[in-house]
């Protein structure tokens, strides 16, 4: 049996039913169940635009894409309203421990966050992590108070040492990051949602297009994240809201319970009482 946050029913002032269904990690509700990144976009105006239309309430940030020494210059902060974002740094661009926790202190210590997205990889051209260093790297950062959110492989294993680990949150990739190949693991996403249910689990990575985001949470993942498909959009902004929809579409298929797939037709429209 899958766990899941039960949607609390509600009406709004038109009397029409809305949905409670916020995303918890660490104790810290947030609004939507897609987050999304804050590179790539063809210029900061266009980024603040899609993140806008997104909905999304937690935004990554690569610490070493933001020019903390000199706050002089234009960055891509003063384009992120933090009254309404959540900032999580992120590790991107590290390959061993070291620096990855060197990452983390340093947007800790520039005011971004205690929280964190911990991203190790292993491998410049596939971008997968590095699963030994990411263990390590979650163990001190946790020690030392951070909120770990690591970007990991789909191997049950892996995630149950993250968990064990401390990490508030296991993200799972979907496909290369960047890559828009969609959810490319379906069987082991749906493994890790029937035997994770201590933390959130998160599918990072590989979504293209609307309908992977849907997919990703029809399977049963507390969120989505993603850059490159809305950033590489022909039309970001447009694309950032079909993200929305589909999160949400996809979250409330989960919710209500699919049918079951059978081989032969089923009649919509019972035979019995029928007059003949």
């Amino acid at each position: 049996m899958l766990r899941c946050s039960p949607a609390i029913r509600g009406y709004n002032e038109n009397s029409e039913v809305v949905m409670s269904d916020e995303l918890v990690i660490a104790g810290r509700a947030f609004r939507s169940r897609l987050i999304v990144g804050t590179g790539k976009y063809r210029s900061f105006q266009e980024m603040a635009q899609a993140l806008a239309a997104s909905g999304a309430a937690i935004v990554t940030v690569a610490v070493r894409r933001v020019n903390l020494s000199d706050r002089t210059q234009e960055s891509l902060l003063d384009y992120i309203d933090r009254e309404r974002l959540f900032i999580l740094p992120n590790t991107a661009g590290c390959y061993t421990a070291d620096e990855a926790v060197r990452a983390a202190r340093l947007g800790r210590e520039a005011g971004l966050s205690e929280w964190v997205k911990l991203e190790v990889i292993g491998d410049q051209q596939t971008l997968f992590p590095e699963t030994e260093e990411l263990i390590r790297a979650t163990k001190i950062l946790v020690k030392e108070g951070f909120v770990v959110l690591p970007y990991t492989s789909d191997d049950l294993i892996v995630a149950r040492k993250l968990i064990d680990a401390g990490a508030a949150a296991v993200m799972p990739l979907g496909a290369p990051i960047g890559s828009g190949m969609g959810i490319q693991n379906m069987a082991n996403l749906r493994i890790l949602r029937e035997r994770i249910t201590e933390v959130p689990l998160i599918v990072d990575a590989g979504v293209g297009t609307a309908s992977d985001a849907a997919i990703a949470m029809e399977l049963g993942a507390d969120g989505v994240l993603m850059n490159t498909a809305v950033a590489g959009a022909r039309d970001a902004v447009l694309m950032a809201e079909a993200m929305r929809a589909a999160v949400e579409a996809g979250r409330k298929a989960f919710l209500a319970g699919r049918i079951e797939k059978r081989l032969y037709a089923t009649a919509s429209s019972p035979v019995a009482g029928v007059v003949r």
